[in-house]
């Protein structure tokens, strides 16, 4: 499936317009990188006092110095050093980046890490809850001793096959954006500094110049498949993975730049793509997407969900999870996101859960069980009572979860920005969509053994 997939990319574009010859990094022509004229030339400086698997201080980009560990080095071409791959500790691995000698020190004694995640001894005066909560908003990781075992044996394995992430940044339309994790892009993509995407059939370049030209070739100005949701200048489009293949491996292999635990990129014919976009006279602009399984055993009405980092922190993650429920409310059932979240999808969820629940709780007068607010909504029982937990809006009592609210308690929550109004919201009337008939399976079964 992988093969086919890098079988149909650019590889023949490039050698078709490039009568130059190609490095592994994108440059063009037929100069050697400084240093290798004839296996001549000055040797790699930066490459004393830094071993990989070791742990230093580095200076981040904010200029702050942390603790971090060496996974990978390298040569940088263009300055003809050393740099190093480095995770910092108590921080989320899409911060991990190629750094260059300098940022290292190798001695740091006496020296306090500013990372800014270290609790101390205020970690045995705060709750549970409130660690939770300060973990949630800081995106500290769970240290492997904090999962349960199977967890933390997936979770060493998915890291060592993701640990080093190559492609630093990609361009897409007007967006230079840098890169969060490792992505399998085909071999000859996957370790190139920069790749260039069509922003609208998601092909994928190494070469500014191959990029330029398929840009004056492509005439495709939106994503495939049905347009069923239009308001102002947004658009969502409904893609199906069989239909269109090489497009949604294209989507899910740039997901996988800014998703640390996805797991998709090639078998996507079971499932369908929600692309939103922004339209102007030029095209539909992606914007993010998610994705679903058209037939899911666990009953999940999303598997993955992204926006891209320009169009984060302006509403469209929660319009998409909003899009999501309401598809769900059209083919009655109820539906959650797959596990695990990533840390901003967690903070995004739980905000968008809190605001509905809260919205239906201020304005209802009467009794309401969980199962009510469930077929009201759309969201499962277990993640209303998580969230009603983590509102301490529900308790336990003889063997159920009874909701104990109070006007003054839902208006202070309703206060906090943290549960205000989605700046976007879905718009039922600017939806044209129709659930897919459901076949009975079992029927199927029968006729086909009489």
């Amino acid at each position: 499936m992988q093969e086919k997939a890098s079988s149909i990319v650019v590889k023949e574009e490039d050698t078709k317009e490039e009568p130059v010859s190609e490095s592994g990094d994108g440059a063009v022509g037929g100069d050697p990188p400084p240093g290798a004229e004839g296996g001549e030339g000055p040797l790699p400086s930066g490459g004393q006092g830094v071993e990989v698997g070791g742990t230093y201080m580095v200076r981040r980009a904010d200029n702050t110095w942390c603790q971090a560990e060496v996974i990978q080095k390298r040569v940088n071409e263009v300055e003809n050093q050393y740099e190093y791959y480095v995770h910092y500790e108590n921080f989320n691995r899409r911060l991990d980046e190629w750094v260059l000698r300098d940022r290292i020190m190798a001695s740091y004694d006496g020296m306090e890490a500013e990372n800014g995640h270290d609790l101390g001894d205020s970690d045995r005066k705060i709750t549970r809850n409130q660690k939770r909560k300060h973990d949630e908003i800081n995106h500290v990781q769970k240290t492997y001793a904090e999962m349960d075992p199977t967890t933390a044996a997936l979770e060493k394995e998915h890291e060592a096959l993701t640990k080093v992430k190559y492609i630093d940044r990609i361009q897409i339309g007007r967006f230079e954006i840098d890169t969060w994790y490792f992505s399998p892009y085909p071999e000859e993509y996957g370790k190139c500094p920069k790749l260039w995407l069509c922003e609208f059939c998601l092909k994928y370049m190494r070469l500014e110049k191959t990029y330029r030209y398929h840009q004056g070739e492509c005439n495709i100005r939106q994503p495939a498949g049905k347009d069923i949701y239009r308001k102002g200048n947004l658009s969502i489009y409904e893609v199906d993975g069989k239909d269109y293949k090489l497009y949604c491996q294209n989507l899910c292999l740039l997901a996988k730049l800014f998703l640390d635990h996805k797991t998709l990129y090639f078998d996507v014919e079971p499932f369908i793509f929600y692309i939103l976009c922004e339209v102007d006279r030029y095209g539909a602009h992606i914007v993010g997407y998610f994705s679903k399984e058209k037939e899911s055993p666990d009953g999940n009405n999303v598997a993955c969900i992204l926006t891209l980092p320009p169009y984060q922190r302006k509403g469209y993650g929660k319009l998409l999870i909003a899009f999501s429920y309401e598809l769900s409310k059209l083919e009655q059932v109820t539906g959650s996101p797959e596990k695990p979240l990533s840390d901003l999808g967690k903070l995004s969820y739980r905000s968008y859960w809190s605001w509905v629940l809260l919205e239906i709780l201020r304005d209802f007068r009467g009794t309401l069980s969980i199962k009510d607010l469930s077929g009201m909504t759309s969201i499962t029982q277990g993640d209303i009572i998580s969230t009603l937990q983590s509102l301490n809006l529900v308790k336990y009592w003889k063997g159920q979860h009874v909701i104990c609210v109070t006007p003054k308690l839902i208006e202070e929550h309703l206060k906090s920005s943290e549960y205000k109004k989605p700046r976007l919201t879905v718009d039922i009337t600017a939806l044209r969509w129709t659930p897919p008939k459901k076949v009975n399976k079992t029927k199927k079964t029968s006729i086909s053994h009489s």
